[in-house]
């Protein structure tokens, strides 16, 4: 890299996470081949007017006269039972929109600590030290910047969960908060050393944890179940583009064999209890440049492949595209582990797709076929749901280990009228035939965005988790923002341009089947300030000046069927990101309550609520990430406000302090 742009890729280094869009990157990668039928001239009040609900609380009236004005959780392995049912609204003590260097929470709950970027996994794990980090020491701790969290229970005792399995993705690492020293000459200061560091602080972390007599939960370090997954950990790949050409390397002439996976953002748990790595920005690991005319470049170009966040194609030739063009395409796929073996191999199911997976959240439709939704998080991007050939068998664990190689991948079209058509990326089926440069159903997979874009899906703002609802047969869709939407661009799913703030989408599937290949859609809210007239927010009334929010980004649902969101880009709005709840019927329908803040600098991913409903697990990434933070100066020393050590990104339980369920 050209030593003149070591200021900027500090810059980069600051944002690297999504809170600003990874504007300085993901621009040269946005879908530039955005649907013309989304493309016509509306004002707001038009493309609102065609969709914003009726069902909920506009429908009373409460709301008729300001619209405009002031506006998984473990129930992934349950089977939804064909009508709807009501999720109750929440009761805690609100906390307040703010900007502090800690965490807040609701009077009447404790947060516990449960494990910190370098904490202890096994028995020979070193003490960690933030001054001499080595990849062998990397390797034997928490990984670094936990995103999304999954919990497989393992243990009840007297109708709590007592022990499980806690499973957290490792995003990417923020290099000059993570290393002392490197920021002033950043990136020349990169070694071949810290690379690896980097390389071994990535992936995810399975971990045993358990409830104490006091309700903490704290790691079980040793327990045999504890692995680490890293950027180099030996993977298999299967599904339908195992051993195309475009997956062959020098490394792997098989096409069948990879190592590691980075960038994994949100994920899932599938109901026999393995754990989904949901491979997202791989674009920014990539080096290098090609030619125009080489047969990647076009396919490259759309994934904004090579991104050049990080330093490793200096020193590794599989992350240098002038000697492995074809790498990037073994990346940006979803990956499932098994956390009951640690010595399984992780694989990379093809079937379901290749592009920048945030989340994989799954669910059993009533025919007994598994369903998977995904977000595409990129501006312009879109939604998708995974349907398998094969049903789910109920206690045969053996049975459903393979059910992800065989299936349909579909790509949502949101019309006008309330309606989403969910069409089939299959490889011979309309556009995407040879004519079009596929081979096979292994290339469309391959090159999943081009044929989304040749099927005509609807260009999203920002589409990130998609959470199913067991109880009710919907599915919530967090579309975090997209400042790049101009006014000719605006439509009835994605009704603002210069969208800075997001909104969350709700599916209705019918009669709770989740594997139909028509649904409906409402509104659920337009993110952003009620009390700004200008900012098209469409809040609940009954939304007090705390409880709205911006950028929504990750979501659960409680045992009782209730919205939780986590966000990443609210710092906009004058306040750290957190989780708040938000109504999804009647009366409630459209109210956001303030439950969470995390620390400045920092997002919320992952919410998580064990299956008892007593516990929800959180996760807060790259705190102290401000502008300018570095190792020596970060933006806070949360958790441990310790000089001698950095920010720490960590997972959060919290709970109520007379034990009961979480909200309630």
């Amino acid at each position: 890299m050209d030593p003149s742009h070591g200021v900027d890729m500090l810059r980069t280094q600051h944002r690297l996470h999504r809170r600003w869009g990874l504007m300085t990157m993901i621009d040269q990668s946005e879908n530039q081949s955005v649907n013309p039928r989304a493309t016509s001239a509306k004002t707001f009040r038009d493309v609102l007017d065609l969709r914003l609900s009726r069902r909920g609380f506009l429908a009373t009236g409460a709301a008729a006269g300001a619209v405009g004005v002031t506006g998984c959780s473990d129930a992934s392995v349950a089977t939804p039972t064909g009508h709807a049912a009501s999720a109750g609204s929440v009761s805690f003590d609100e906390i307040t929109r703010d900007i502090t260097d800690t965490i807040a929470y609701p009077d009447g709950y404790t947060a516990d600590l449960v494990i910190r970027w370098g904490d202890a996994l096994f028995d020979d794990s070193p003490a960690f030290d933030p001054m001499t980090q080595s990849a062998a020491q990397q390797e034997r701790l928490f990984g670094y910047n936990n995103d999304y969290l999954g919990f497989v229970e393992l243990e009840r005792s007297g109708g709590r969960v007592t022990r499980g399995i806690l499973c957290a993705n490792h995003e990417y690492t923020n290099t000059v908060l993570m290393f002392p020293g490197i920021a002033e000459r950043f990136p020349e200061s990169m070694t071949a050393e810290l690379c690896e560091v980097e390389q071994a602080a990535h992936g995810g972390t399975i971990v045993e944890i358990a409830r104490g007599e006091d309700g903490g939960w704290t790691p079980v370090v040793g327990s045999p179940v504890n692995r680490r997954v890293t950027a180099r950990t030996p993977m298999e790949i299967t599904g339908p583009a195992a051993g195309h050409a475009r997956l062959q390397t020098g490394a792997d002439p098989s096409g069948r064999r990879v190592f590691g996976t980075f960038n994994n953002c949100a994920g899932g748990i599938t109901p026999w209890g393995t754990y989904l790595m949901a491979e997202e920005n791989f674009n920014g690991y990539f080096l290098g440049e090609l030619a125009e005319d080489h047969p990647e470049a076009a396919n490259h170009a759309r994934y904004g492949v090579p991104g050049g966040w990080y330093q490793w194609g200096r020193f590794e030739d599989r992350f240098n595209l002038n000697a492995e063009p074809r790498e990037p395409n073994r990346f940006g796929w979803v990956v499932e582990v098994d956390p009951m073996d640690p010595s399984s191999t992780p694989k990379k199911r093809t079937a379901l797709g290749r592009f920048k997976h945030e989340g994989a959240e799954s669910i059993v439709a009533p025919d007994g076929r598994v369903v998977l939704y995904m977000g595409d998080d990129q501006r312009f991007d879109y939604v998708y749901k995974f349907v398998t050939a094969g049903r789910y068998t109920p206690g045969d664990r053996a049975a459903n280990m393979n059910l992800l190689d065989e299936g349909t991948l579909y790509v949502a079209r949101f019309d006008a009228d309330g309606t989403v058509e969910w069409m089939p990326l299959t490889f011979g089926t309309g556009p995407l035939t040879e004519a079009n440069g596929f081979d096979s159903q292994g290339e469309v997979l391959i090159e999943a965005r081009r044929a989304a874009d040749l099927l005509g899906a609807t260009p999203m703002d920002r589409p990130e988790d998609v959470e199913p609802n067991p109880l009710t047969g919907r599915a919530y869709v967090m579309l975090t923002n997209n400042h790049r939407r101009t006014e000719d661009q605006v439509d009835a799913v994605n009704p603002r341009a210069n969208n800075g703030v997001g909104q969350i989408v709700e599916i209705i599937e019918p009669d709770g089947d989740f594997t139909s290949p028509t649904s409906r859609w409402e509104m659920l809210v337009l993110c952003g300030d009620p009390s700004d007239e200008t900012s098209g927010a469409t809040w609940n009334p009954s939304t007090s000046e705390h409880g709205w929010f911006g950028s929504p980004d990750n979501c659960a649902i409680d045992p009782e069927g209730r919205l939780w969101v986590a966000t990443d880009g609210n710092p906009r709005t004058g306040s750290n990101d957190g989780v708040w709840a938000v109504g999804t019927e009647g009366e409630d329908r459209g109210t956001g309550r303030a439950f969470f803040r995390a620390p400045v600098g920092a997002e919320v991913c992952g919410p998580r609520f064990v299956s008892d409903g007593r516990t929800l697990f959180a996760a807060v990434q790259h705190p102290g990430d401000t502008d300018g933070a570095t190792f020596e100066n970060p933006g806070t020393r949360w958790p441990d406000f310790n000089n001698a050590m950095p920010p720490r990104p960590s997972v959060v339980a919290l709970r109520r302090n007379d034990d009961g369920p979480v909200g309630s």
